[in-house]
């Protein structure tokens, strides 16, 4: 048996590569991290070396958090077993988990990922409604079991993907900055009618096609189209239109629940009090990097299922372990006060990419809430083309430089901050100064190869030495 904390890196590939599918990606492709601690928003690989995590959205209150590990191992240690039997931590966590809720939303279905959220969800809103149809929003993802993978843009539009089945439609996300309707042309106000016209239009289609409306599906704030926040007024609209045909609608809060938008504990809630969901999705960031997630929804809707006679069972859903380190991390969002933590570093970072884009023209635009952050790149600020070998470009300088950053969108050219809500000022001071400093070596190298002096009616090209390529020169694969 080899000693596994002996293992090289090349040999953690090459059985990454022998055992693995191969469809399991890693983050940079050309030179993989090998991970093997972490802490706080640092992680750490085999030689040690320290890496600034602007990544990780799952390890919300930051990586081994020691109150969530405490909670954990202390409850291993005495009981862990499935929900069949009686106890206390999974209702007590029901009851307070719920009691962040709207009113109307208390009652919770415990599971172990957002795809198996999102999947039970589906089949509460069909038993509900008695309909089939789905509405979903172009470049969304929610999830990657069978099911979920049907209303997910970013995946059956994608390689592999067989397009959408008959039952969904997918209508344009309200981007207003790079969407179908922009805010070059209208107002705020129009756009949030002209994007949910859009949805009111599928619900006709879906009732004139006989399958009926079923469920609207849609992140609070898109997360893998680009960060998207919609214009105010959007939702409400979109919820009153699902409604009157017959459907409910859901807020999935994987990416984006647990506080990170700063201002609320549920980015849905950003929307105004009148926009209340029927079921909402919970994930990624509810065990801290333990699998645990959740559905929540009204009473009419959980009696509309259970009316059936079938039973449903999850074997790890709401275990005693997991609902003791789900409780624990409400703790520490409670007791570390971070929601007002990251409406602070929210501000703070928002306030230094905006300065960025006054010195930077490849800064497009800078939106989100919170610690939920996206910076568009573009070649133009006119045509808003998206600058997408910039950007994989940038998230390679910045892990040379021992950032991790991602990128995401329909072009892959917005720059993605979803770090631990943990993540301090001297932090963001780095992330800035580094993201600035290699915005200056692109521009520094982009003028090096396009000088040129003109002498006696020739073009002579000058003899710059640019230490780093421009993102036209080369192709990174991240």
């Amino acid at each position: 048996m080899v000693d596994k904390e002996k293992l090289k890196k090349e040999d953690t590939l090459a059985l990454r590569r022998k055992h693995i599918g191969p469809s399991c990606k890693l983050f940079f492709k050309e030179d993989p991290l090998k991970i093997v601690r972490a802490s706080g928003c640092y992680m750490y690989d085999e030689e040690g070396r320290r890496y600034l995590d602007c990544i990780n959205n799952v390890c919300h209150v930051g990586h081994c958090h020691p109150h969530v590990v405490s909670a954990a191992t202390k409850q291993m240690a005495i009981l862990n077993t499935n929900s069949r039997f009686l106890h206390d931590n999974l209702v007590l966590y029901a009851q307070r988990l719920t009691s962040l809720f709207p009113e109307k939303l208390n009652v919770c279905y415990f599971v172990n990922s957002g795809s198996e959220a999102n999947d039970l969800a589906l089949r509460l809103a069909r038993t509900h409604t008695g309909n089939k149809d789905v509405i979903t929003l172009d470049h969304a993802y929610h999830g990657h079991v069978s099911s979920i993978i049907d209303i997910s843009p970013y995946k059956f539009n994608h390689p592999g993907g067989n397009g959408k089945p008959d039952w969904v439609h997918v209508v344009p996300v309200a981007d207003v900055y790079r969407g179908k309707y922009t805010d070059k042309d209208h107002t705020l106000e129009d756009l949030a009618t002209k994007y949910a016209d859009e949805v009111k239009q599928a619900c006709e289609a879906a009732t004139k096609q006989g399958g009926g409306v079923c469920i609207f599906y849609a992140e609070s704030m898109q997360s893998c189209g680009g960060q998207i926040v919609y214009p105010p007024g959007y939702l409400q609209q979109v919820f009153k239109h699902v409604r009157a045909a017959g459907g409910v609608c859901l807020a999935d809060e994987v990416q984006v629940g647990f506080g990170r938008v700063g201002s609320h504990m549920w980015a849905f809630q950003t929307h105004g009090p009148d926009v209340v969901p029927d079921i909402v999705t919970l994930g990624k960031p509810m065990g801290n990097g333990h699998p645990v997630s959740a559905v929540i929804t009204t009473r009419e809707i959980s009696d509309s299922f259970g009316a059936t006679g079938m039973e449903y069972f999850n074997t790890f859903g709401g275990n005693p372990v997991s609902a003791t380190i789900s409780n624990a991390v409400l703790d520490v969002i409670e007791n570390e006060k971070l929601l007002e933590h990251a409406t602070m570093i929210g501000n703070y970072l928002k306030q230094e990419f905006n300065r960025l884009k006054e010195k930077h023209m490849l800064i497009g635009d800078v939106r989100g809430q919170g610690m939920f952050l996206g910076v568009d790149l573009v070649k133009s600020r006119d045509t808003r083309e998206p600058a997408t070998a910039e950007a994989a470009f940038i998230n390679k300088r910045l892990k040379e430089q021992y950032v991790l950053l991602s990128a995401d969108g329909p072009y892959r050219n917005v720059l993605k901050f979803k770090s631990p809500l943990v993540f301090s000022l001297d932090d963001c001071k780095e992330l800035v100064d580094k993201l600035d400093n290699i915005m200056t070596e692109m521009e520094q190298a982009e003028k090096a190869a396009l000088g040129k002096v003109i002498v006696n009616g020739s073009v002579e090209h000058t003899n710059h030495q640019v230490s780093n390529p421009s993102p036209n020169e080369i192709q990174v694969k991240v």
